[in-house]
């Protein structure tokens, strides 16, 4: 309705912290090991530290996190993703009745409620919706596959939190749970989900790798982990050179060092979990009873799998990888704002025309461009110079930066567009910038 409102800078909940010359900026909690992109959403206001381990996630933070969790909705709705929405709580019963209880040990929050009914926290989720699932009872072979996942919080006591939201006690994880008629059908399931995971990084332009994987307190028979490659990262993987193989090292026995498939030496690296896929077989429908009748009307046993995707850790990790030691850079589909238009300093030549043209740019780009209306954020900090405010753009990454420098004066005006993620420097008319901008993407 009417004009979009212009978002102004100074109005924006981003505490900056950004080191002012040899000066350090915010470094995370004495004593905790930090890594570059904690660092980097420390001091661009992007999260805030509550206890260890626990962080308030910023408004921009928040917007990243909005068009990441729609990117994963497009690539679980294409196969056939239900969304749902399970407790958090989840009652100590069901959690006994699978083992997982007395095995996951410490790093379960447990609580008891006034009643003295036990509950944990949920970090993952298998019990509750397969128990959801065994309680339907007319369930029939021709409703499945059922394939059903939420994007929620989950919570685990880790004995050392570290490196923000990399390794949290608190953090958000889309989960999907799938239920099968049979094996073959189960098998095909997880490949189609896997591809939607490689489709999913591949979008937001980030190198992963897929490797074999250990099954851990989840269980199943078959797993793989999607990894970003990065020095920080705390598994230690093996790759092929040509591609044709990729493990995590802890599912290998020490004598391998050569590709099975083409003898090449394996090379190591470390990397970041971002996702983990398991083919689950009757672990636990067989517990909860969850059956559907099959074509000859017999009860038979859902056959699983379950697929998680770190959301937060996916942001940090983003940001570890493709990041400056000082500047941020996002994935650009899921940059938190897509564009920051920089007006001349106050009281410089260009103040008078430049301020009203650029305000105009941002006027004319809404209407034309009504997706990137929510998207364009104007650094009306004005008492700074040009120079200073482009740095801070640089260091919080926009994807693109429009500048109304000496040139606005011009006739017909020239305005400065940065593209940071390939660093080139345009100098485009209004229709110019618009036009360019007309192929920005946003989810």
């Amino acid at each position: 309705p009417g004009r979009a409102r212009r978002l102004l800078l100074s109005q924006l909940f981003q505490p900056l912290a950004l080191p002012v010359g040899g000066q350090a900026g915010s470094e995370g909690r004495p004593g905790e090991p930090t890594c570059r992109s904690q660092r980097l959403m420390l001091q661009g206001g992007l999260i805030h530290p509550t206890s260890p381990g626990c962080y308030c996630y910023l408004p921009p933070t928040v917007r990243a996190m909005e068009k990441l969790i729609k990117v994963m909705d497009e690539e679980m709705q294409a196969v056939g993703g239900q969304k749902l929405n399970l407790p958090s709580l989840c009652s100590a019963e069901l959690w006994r009745a699978s083992g997982r209880w007395n095995q996951m040990g410490p790093e379960l929050f447990r609580l008891v409620d006034r009643h003295n009914h036990g509950y944990c926290l949920g970090p993952t989720h298998e019990e509750v919706v397969t128990e959801l699932v065994a309680s339907q009872s007319g369930l029939s072979y021709k409703q499945l596959p059922l394939r059903l996942y939420q994007v929620t919080r989950k919570f685990r006591d880790e004995p050392k939190p570290r490196f923000g939201l990399l390794r949290s006690r608190e953090f958000y994880m889309k989960d999907m749970y799938t239920f099968d008629a049979s094996e073959e059908a189960a098998r095909h399931t997880y490949e189609q989900v896997c591809d939607a995971y490689c489709s999913f990084f591949t979008r937001l332009g980030l190198p992963f790798v897929k490797v074999q994987a250990a099954t851990g307190s989840i269980g199943g028979t078959t797993s793989h982990e999607f990894q970003l490659p990065a020095d920080i990262g705390e598994d230690r993987l093996v790759l092929c050179p040509q591609g044709h193989f990729a493990a995590n090292v802890e599912t290998l026995n020490g004598e391998q060092t050569s590709c099975p498939t083409c003898g090449e030496k394996l090379t190591e690296t470390k990397g970041i979990e971002v996702g983990h896929t398991f083919y689950l077989g009757t672990k636990y429908s067989s517990v909860a009873n969850a059956v559907f009748s099959s074509a000859e009307n017999k009860p038979q046993l859902a056959e699983m799998g379950c697929y998680g995707l770190g959301v937060t850790r996916i942001l940090a990790a983003s940001i570890e990888v493709l990041s400056t030691e000082d500047s941020i850079r996002w994935p650009s589909l899921i940059a938190p704002y897509q564009l920051c238009f920089i007006p001349p300093k106050r009281g410089s030549k260009e103040e008078e025309e430049g301020a009203a043209l650029l305000e105009r740019v941002y006027d004319d780009l809404a209407e034309a461009l009504p997706h990137l209306a929510g998207d364009s954020v104007l650094d009306d900090r004005t008492q700074l110079t040009i120079g200073k405010r482009l740095k801070d753009a640089n260091r919080l990454g926009y994807p693109y930066v429009v500048v109304a420098g000496k040139r606005v004066c011009e006739d017909p005006p020239v305005f400065e567009v940065w593209n940071q993620n390939t660093g080139e420097v345009l100098y485009l008319t209004k229709e110019g910038v618009i036009e360019l901008l007309s192929k920005v993407q946003v989810p």
